[in-house]
């Protein structure tokens, strides 16, 4: 979030309840300015990283936009380190008028060691905003710290594309969604692929086809399996197909079938994580095509005689850029299709 000013507090070898302390002389410091700063309360956010990739995730918060949580806390992991030093900020893009309000929000960042991780609910609770929804997320693996802030949390952020080992990604995420809510960016990726590929089978007229389907091709970046699994999971559940295998064959595709539908995936190289393109043929020989383009979607109807006709639906991909924002925002909704579409996408690598 870009900050007109800005008010900190930093110390070294501190502890929670002297942060917590000082987020509150901050907020108090920050209303003796102007009445007119209101500090933001919808959602708390708790990021684990690893120190050396900080930089890295903090422009990536920069970008969520107007999703950015009310209160960031920033658990920055490094080797060796035993005490805990921390800097607070509260942080408004704009200065009030007379009448006006701004938003505030305040940013949390700890420099910690691997040793706080196992206990990292006892740091962590005292500076929390309580009644808000509490979302955990930890891009560079440390679970065991997104285990201790079990009872702390509501929320689970993950990615399930991060993880080269897909099947223990899917595993991962229904472990975690027996405890908690989960928001995964993987399954994010591919809301436009399934908004337009339900439009298009919207008119009743076409309804019919849904029972024709004869095999579906997907095409995604080699290191996003776990989005082209979980689209094929969603259309398993959403049709009622028979849950299905698939083979992987180690060069970036595989194969199987969803009871007679024929299913292949295969990779592609795009500059951006996430699904390429998604063929779906029917028994007379006619397909249906979207594939990835600049500003949305490409599609193509090739019908039973060969004749083509395409067109661009602008605006259908979000972007790389807006997909952690979009994942904050998801963590104040329920999904109730995700749940289903994951038991499924696992199932077919078992």
């Amino acid at each position: 979030m870009p900050a007109v000013n800005d008010t900190v507090w930093a110390a070294e070898n501190t502890t929670p309840p002297a942060i917590e302390a000082a987020l509150r002389e901050l907020l108090i410091e920050r209303h003796n300015e102007s009445d007119g700063y209101v500090p933001a309360r919808v959602l708390n956010l708790i990021c684990i990283v690893d120190r050396q990739w900080s930089g890295e995730i903090a422009n990536r918060l920069r970008r969520v936009g107007r999703y950015h949580a009310s209160r960031t806390i920033v658990c920055a992991v490094s080797e060796g380190r035993r005490t805990i030093d921390a800097v607070a900020t509260i942080a408004a893009d704009a200065t009030p008028l007379e009448g006006q309000h701004v938003l505030t929000h305040e940013t949390v960042i700890l420099d910690i060691g691997p040793g706080h991780l196992e206990h990292l609910d006892t740091i962590i609770d005292p500076l929390v905003i309580t009644d808000l929804t509490t979302v955990v997320w930890s891009p560079h693996g440390h679970w065991q710290a997104v285990e201790a802030l079990r009872g702390l949390s509501q929320c689970v952020l993950l990615d399930s594309v991060e993880d080269p080992d897909v099947a223990g990604a899917l595993r991962r995420a229904q472990a975690l969604l027996a405890q908690r809510y989960v928001v995964d960016l993987a399954w994010l990726r591919s809301t436009p692929w399934r908004e337009r590929i339900a439009a298009l089978f919207d008119q009743p007229t076409r309804r019919p086809q849904l029972a024709e389907i004869a095999a579906i091709q997907i095409r995604n970046v080699a290191e996003s399996g776990a989005a082209a699994l979980l689209l094929c999971g969603w259309l398993t559940s959403r049709l009622g197909w028979p849950h299905g295998q698939l083979t992987r064959d180690g060069h970036g595709r595989a194969t199987g079938a969803m009871g007679e539908v024929a299913v292949t995936l295969e990779s592609v190289l795009l500059d951006v994580p996430g699904l390429g393109g998604i063929t779906i043929r029917f028994h007379d020989g006619s397909e249906l095509s979207l594939d990835r383009g600049p500003g949305g979607l490409r599609s193509t109807r090739r019908d039973a005689q060969g004749g083509e006709r395409r067109r661009r639906l602008l605006g259908a991909s979000r972007g790389e850029g807006g997909i952690l924002g979009e994942g904050i925002r998801q963590s104040l909704l329920r999904d109730p299709t995700y749940r289903d579409a994951l038991d499924a996408a696992a199932g077919m690598l078992t």
